[in-house]
């Protein structure tokens, strides 16, 4: 068991954008006693030895045991405050990622779960199910929409149990629908093997690919001042052959008008904004009245797209996100077009302690 490897492997994903952006995505190593999973918020790309938290998988195990509040704020407290006992010595000023439970069920020696768009047009479409039973013909499981955390955790518990009494070993492949995926093996090299044909099945039952020509971030005139000033933070712009045809009007930018991850809510909002320059003050108030929060990411019709945040890098990372959306929903075509969040899944991202810690994390 190697440290460094899984430091490389990380990295060899978190480095590229089709496979995960920003703060998410996370991997892990097991043996018998011990879980070294990657901390909430850090960047895969970024990764050193000691980026990783170690914890007990006894202490772990017992979480399975336990009965929780059904009430969601007050759960995921109790389960968070057991993840962090099941830290081992040292590790205290770490922060274990959200998916910690789902790492230690997989009961393979590396687990790597990413976010890539080609896999979430499959995950967030209408007909993502049925196409990836097509495609992988009992390989991989699939899990059904859910919050995140200890809700999650059981579901995919109970799968993989039935999984296994059904087919005599465990499932590698997860995908979870409206999220992403997980990987699992006994090696690095099986990990790359994995993804490697994943990603060219998934490619093959893909009929157009999303068309980025002609981007540009120079907006013209003096409306990202404008929406500055509005937003009390920072704006950038990007505009390119696909964005523009999501801006012609309301209707068009429907595949892209909501949250399709749990990551693309946390670092580009879960409800962009979409207004005609002539009428963006009043858009704006009228936003705010609806949703108590800024957007991050508004679309101007026949222009293009501003990501907003606090900081240049929030904006720059609601921008890079939404590009991500961009391709999740193109990619969503080939499969019945987009499928969004349940809005009280958003509700919950929106307020869950756990994702804002993550956010805050990853946008220092």
């Amino acid at each position: 068991m190697s440290i460094e490897v899984l430091v490389e492997l990380s990295r060899h994903y978190g480095s590229n954008s089709d496979f995960v952006i920003a703060g998410g995505g996370n991997t892990s190593l097991k043996d018998s006693d011990t879980l070294y999973v990657k901390g909430s918020g850090m960047a895969l790309a970024e990764v050193v030895p000691e980026t990783f938290v170690r914890m007990d998988r006894k202490l772990l195990r017992r979480i399975w045991g336990k009965t929780y509040p059904g009430e969601s704020v007050a759960r995921e407290q109790e389960v968070l405050e057991d993840l962090l006992a099941a830290r081992k010595a040292g590790e205290e000023k770490k922060r274990p990622s959200v998916e910690t439970m789902l790492h230690d069920l997989l009961p393979f020696e590396y687990v790597v779960h990413l976010h890539p768009a080609l896999v979430n047009g499959l995950t967030c479409s209408q007909q993502g199910e049925t196409a990836m039973k097509e495609i992988f013909r009992g390989e991989a499981l699939w899990i059904p929409s859910s919050n995140p955390g200890y809700v999650l955790s059981q579901k995919v518990k109970s799968a993989l149990d039935e999984y296994t009494a059904e087919n005599h070993k465990p499932a590698a492949i997860i995908f979870l629908q409206n999220h992403g995926i997980f990987v699992g093996a006994g090696s690095a090299e099986g990990i790359k093997e994995k993804y490697r044909d994943i990603m060219e099945r998934i490619d093959k039952r893909v009929k157009r690919r999303p068309d980025f020509s002609g981007e540009t971030s120079e907006v013209p005139g003096k409306l990202l001042s404008a929406i500055e000033e509005l937003s009390g933070g920072r704006a950038a712009f990007l505009c390119n052959r696909e964005i523009a045809a999501l801006v012609r009007d309301n209707p068009s930018f429907y595949p892209v008008s909501s949250a399709f991850t749990p990551d693309h809510i946390v670092y580009a909002g879960s409800d962009p904004l979409f207004v005609q320059e002539a009428t963006l003050q009043g858009a704006w108030k009228d936003h705010l009245n609806k949703f108590g929060r800024v957007p991050k990411v508004m679309a101007v019709q026949g222009l293009g797209v501003f990501g907003i945040g606090s900081t240049e890098k929030n904006a720059a990372l609601a921008l890079k996100l939404f590009r991500d959306a961009v391709k999740v929903a193109v990619f969503s075509e080939s499969f019945g077009g987009p499928r969004f969040m349940s809005r009280d899944q958003i509700d919950f991202i929106n307020g869950w302690k756990a994702e804002a810690f993550r956010s805050n994390v990853s946008t220092k």
